[in-house]
């Protein structure tokens, strides 16, 4: 095993072939970043727990044990959970790429490796880990005052989210209007289901988080004004775990809704959706709420692919289906907490148009 170059960052490239090591060296030296290398899994273990590196770059096929059994050991441990994972792999089937989701990997990489997308994909997945990174310290660092100040950490968590939020809105210029109006239809939902004051409240602040994972898509990707293709596709559903990844690590009850909404907001009733495919009551109820929140005011705001449809049009879409979105999509309790009320969201999405 070998560190070399020195710089804030490192990233430890694990790969059987030396050549390949080699390559992926000289493509991050070059950006300054400081690499170390294993040629096994057993040896990578070692070194991301001795090491803690930002980021790692992992082959998928080596001897002995895989590249998925590596990810599978390190996101179980707590000492290298949070560390982002880029699968470097010949493989392309969907398969494949599935079970290395499973295995918590945050990034593919395709070989031979393109340097310039290298590049962007760690710088992405740094950014990603310095805000990660940063609502962990910062969450000490209050906690430790909590017992005497609990109202000051509330609002410093508050300030966490709305910093967060307006980073978001820095790749979508839409973002902003678009969360304030999820807050205040979750709320609705909420105190329409019965739901008591504190969960009303926790939905209201961590609602706006739920696209703060694309903070780690390329712009390429995320403004691309036609339809994306297959593996950009693939590398968009990505926003879910990485907006968990970087909620998960808080013990403030507003974060910790926000990482389950982050992460499965696009599950379906039905089983259908992603990124894990959950059903029924296996999603958590706040992404639950969120997930016809999220559908409404896509359907209700202009994209390039559709222009805006009337309040009318989306009511009838949610309700009744048209294809595309199917009632069987949303938990039954809460399409009928919208439905009965959608005038509501009406009101909202008028008054926050933006």
């Amino acid at each position: 095993m070998a560190a070399t170059a020195s710089t804030t960052h490192s990233v430890l490239i694990v790969d059987d072939e030396e050549r390949n090591v080699r390559l992926l060296q000289a493509y991050l030296h070059g950006e300054a970043f400081r690499t170390l290398s294993a040629s096994s899994g057993a040896a990578a273990l070692a070194a991301a727990a001795e090491h803690r590196p930002d980021v790692i770059l992992l082959d998928a096929m080596m001897p002995g044990m895989t590249g998925f059994q590596v990810a599978t050991h390190l996101k179980s441990d707590e000492t290298t959970k949070h560390i982002p994972i880029v699968k470097v792999t010949a493989l392309d089937d969907h398969a494949s790429k599935l079970q290395a989701l499973e295995c918590g990997v945050e990034e593919f990489l395709q070989k031979p490796v393109d340097r310039a997308e290298l590049l962007v994909r760690v710088r992405n997945l740094l950014r990603l880990k310095e805000y990660s990174d940063f609502l962990q310290n910062h969450a000490l660092q209050l906690e430790t005052q909590v017992r005497q100040r609990t109202q000051q950490l509330e609002s410093s968590y508050r300030e966490t989210i709305f910093t967060l939020t307006r980073a978001a809105e820095h790749k979508d210029e839409e973002t902003g209007a678009h969360v304030q109006r999820i807050s205040h239809y979750s709320r609705e939902l909420a105190q329409r289901m019965g739901m008591d004051a504190s969960f009303q409240d926790q939905i209201f602040h961590a609602s706006p988080m739920h696209d703060v994972g694309k903070i780690g898509i390329p712009d390429a990707i995320l403004l691309k004004p036609g339809k994306l293709e297959a593996g950009e596709w693939d590398i968009m559903k990505t926003h879910t775990t990485l907006g968990a990844s970087i909620l998960e690590r808080n013990d403030s009850p507003y974060l910790r809704m926000g990482a389950d909404i982050a992460l499965s907001h696009h599950e379906r009733w039905d089983g259908t959706g992603y990124p894990a495919g959950l059903r029924g009551d296996s999603i958590p109820v706040a992404a639950r709420i969120m997930c016809i929140c999220d559908v409404y005011d896509a359907l209700r705001s202009k994209r390039p692919y559709k222009p805006p449809f009337s309040h009318e049009v989306a009511l009838s879409t949610i309700v009744n289906g048209d294809g595309r979105t199917q009632p069987g999509h949303f938990d039954p309790q809460v399409l009928t907490a919208f439905a009965d009320t959608h005038a509501r969201f009406d009101a909202i999405f008028t008054e926050l148009a933006g």
